[in-house]
């Protein structure tokens, strides 16, 4: 027969790490997340391109569902007959312009393309009280829909349906929309990244900084800091009045072919954090780790090859 005494002797390990468990909770949320909100929204430090504008590009204007009105360019092949057209997502704070870097050599081997600036961005409308950050919310997802649409409509439309080109921001919010419109048909991406699989990680080093008593940072399993990763991001959420969207969850949606390159070097967004979001995605897929390349540098670094490797995809794919 069990005593009274002995449940308890039983039953203390268990309360002690519960108790733990619970201090450490509540330490960080008092603590440690004002701060690591703070990081949350702290714009990074890239060299953002901007291109210069071409008079050969068709500039367009065209409505989203919620009335705004977005700046697109339409650039056509420079060989007939096309292979198909490319939308391209930018990365966050660059231009319209900024796509020639990139797309000149899908435009010479036969590619339409259209770049877009979402909304707060370029020329395109603004909503009052919204600063854009590096995560995509929902309304960079309605300006990608926006432009998908824009692009069904079009007299000299493919039917068969487009390839989706994009950097960084730009990559996934086009992914985002992916998961559902299998009109996207496939996709090359620079610089891609998750919420969750970029804010977990980063919540550990960040809590390490703040706070170096291991244990506070150094026993607590992934789910803790999953949770506080969550529970920051909502918090964001409702000071911003908007919604991040979490791609995550959603990859195993994506069964389109896809390219994913990324700076081997890159210290924002690390490799690992891409290869948990690389896992998560069900159809044909390719990483490619560009040796020494930081953020968005990938194109700088390999360009000959940069250029070879997404003509042949799309050479493959959407043709």
């Amino acid at each position: 027969m069990w005593t009274a005494l002995g449940i308890i002797l039983l039953c203390l390990p268990l309360l002690l790490v519960a108790g733990l468990v619970g201090y450490v909770y509540w330490y960080v949320r008092r603590n440690l997340l004002g701060q690591l909100e703070r990081v949350f929204v702290e714009k990074p430090l890239f060299i953002i391109p901007r291109g210069d504008p071409d008079p050969t590009a068709e500039e367009v204007r065209f409505p989203t569902a919620g009335g705004m009105h977005l700046q697109g360019a339409y650039f056509k092949a420079l060989t007939q007959p096309r292979k198909g057209v490319v939308l391209f997502g930018i990365e966050y704070g660059s231009d319209r312009w900024s796509c020639r870097s990139y797309c000149d050599p899908l435009l010479a081997a036969g590619y339409d393309v259209f770049a877009y600036e979402p909304r707060n961005q370029g020329k395109s409308d603004t909503i009052p009280d919204y600063e854009p950050l590096q995560w995509v919310t929902r309304h960079e997802l309605a300006d990608v829909r926006a432009s998908v649409a824009y692009l069904k409509t079009r007299p000299d439309a493919d039917p068969k349906g487009i390839g989706l080109f994009g950097v960084s921001k730009g990559a996934n919010a086009g992914l985002a929309v992916m998961t559902k419109d299998v009109w996207i048909r496939c996709a090359v991406t620079d610089g891609a990244f998750g919420l969750r699989s970029v804010m977990v990680p980063y919540m550990r080093h960040w809590i390490r900084i703040y706070n170096r008593n291991l244990l506070v940072h150094g026993l607590m399993p992934g789910w803790f800091y999953s949770h506080f990763a969550l529970v920051g991001v909502r918090r964001v959420e409702r000071q911003r009045k908007v919604r991040f969207f979490h791609l995550e969850p959603r990859a195993k949606r994506i069964r389109q072919p896809l390219l994913m390159i990324h700076g081997e070097a890159d210290s924002y967004i690390k490799l690992e954090m891409v290869r948990a979001l690389f896992r998560r995605i069900a159809g044909p897929k390719e990483l490619w780790a560009v040796p020494a390349a930081r953020h968005n540098q990938s194109i700088a670094l390999a360009g000959p090859e940069y250029a070879r490797r997404v003509v042949a995809f799309f050479d493959q794919h959407l043709r």
